[in-house]
């Protein structure tokens, strides 16, 4: 990559990275793994807009750099933290770009001290292995670049050819692999095929790589069928259950998720903690529906651990933009009213001024 930038040459991370010669790629990684473009990061930078889908008040995202066809990608992943309107704390997008840009001024190349510039900063995440494969599994399609070594045996797997029980020979960038590049040589079918037969383990897999994708009708019907026949179980794998709600989610039939959540609902099963955050997580969407945002505020007043999670989940949702009137509305319309005000109290005694110092 070209010459290295001076520190106050830029005020925002987007000109300083570029200003390297290199290509900038943005990828949400909080929710859901997806492309973001440089429009959008360039407004959100500048203040313009808020981020769309944030978690826990940051926008959670891998920055990646290509330069000439010989260079290898730098990824970077970044945490930002957002103000309650959910748009960009400049102040710290401010001081990672000075301290990166101070790091490469004293040094002749950027790839080769980028540790020094991410070292002990506040703002720079590590996301988990199966986030990490499923992130790799997206960038090698946007990126033309050929599959894992584990993308053949998975898809193997796939086929049911070895035996469905043999998944623990699978592994995990294979499956992400298979996820990703649905759309190539019948990779849809065999999914599809694959989605009433396999053990949980790899179906679960299967599901949280298959979320970051805007997966067929095929695909979500398959997982559907196999949602409602796990619920129908007598005491069904609540994991297994919020697996395939997060499968479901990235579908492109809002007929297909809108019927997920009407049959989730009504389950006893809707009161599990981490069916509801799974709900919340991924498929939030849902809920600028108001009759769906009545249900789901009324399941998770009641959910199995209390108050405690219905402030954190309320907290979560809220700061999401296109979702805090309708949510807001619900509320008034649901049967949550001594939840609300619990919630609400403890979102004024959190806006307090610490006057423990004075």
């Amino acid at each position: 990559m070209s010459d290295t930038p001076k520190p106050d040459q830029f005020s925002t991370l987007t000109e300083l990275l570029e200003a390297t010669g290199s290509k900038l790629r943005l990828y949400d990684m909080g929710r859901r793994i997806q492309r973001v473009s440089r429009l959008q990061f360039i407004k959100f930078e500048r203040y313009e807009i808020a981020w769309p889908a944030p978690l826990a008040r940051h926008a959670w995202l891998a920055l990646l750099q290509t330069g000439s066809a010989n260079d290898e990608p730098v990824i970077w992943f970044l945490k930002l933290p957002l103000d309650e309107q959910g748009k960009l704390v400049q102040a710290a997008r401010d001081y990672f770009v000075q301290r990166l840009a101070e790091v490469w001024a004293l040094n002749k190349t950027q790839e080769s001290n980028i540790p020094d510039a991410l070292k002990d900063n506040p703002f720079v995440f590590k996301p988990r292995e199966e986030r990490m494969a499923a992130f790799h599994a997206k960038v090698s399609v946007d990126l033309k670049q050929p599959v894992s070594n584990s993308h053949a045996h998975a898809k193997e797997y796939f086929s049911g050819e070895a035996g469905w029980e043999q998944w623990q020979f699978v592994g995990y960038q294979g499956i992400a692999d298979v996820a990703a590049r649905f759309a190539e040589n019948n990779n849809t079918s065999l999914i599809t095929k694959a989605v009433p037969q396999l053990p949980a383990e790899p179906l679960t897999a299967l599901c949280h790589c298959l979320e970051n994708e805007e997966i067929p009708l095929p695909i979500a019907k398959a997982l559907l069928e196999r949602l409602q026949h796990t619920m129908d179980s007598g005491q069904p794998d609540i994991a297994l259950v919020t697996a395939l709600i997060r499968g479901i989610s990235g579908t492109v039939s809002r007929t297909t998720l809108a019927s997920m959540f009407e049959r989730v609902m009504q389950q006893t099963a809707a009161q599990h903690v981490d069916v509801l955050t799974a709900v919340a997580g991924r498929a939030w969407n849902l809920l600028t529906d108001e009759e769906m945002a009545v249900t789901y505020l009324s399941r998770l007043a009641n959910n199995s651990a209390g108050q405690e999670v219905f402030n954190a989940v309320m907290r979560d949702l809220l700061a999401i933009p296109a979702l805090r009137n309708h949510l807001l509305s619900a509320a008034k319309n649901a049967d949550i009213e001594q939840q609300m005000q619990i919630f609400q109290k403890s979102l004024r005694e959190e806006r307090k001024p610490d006057t423990s110092a004075t």
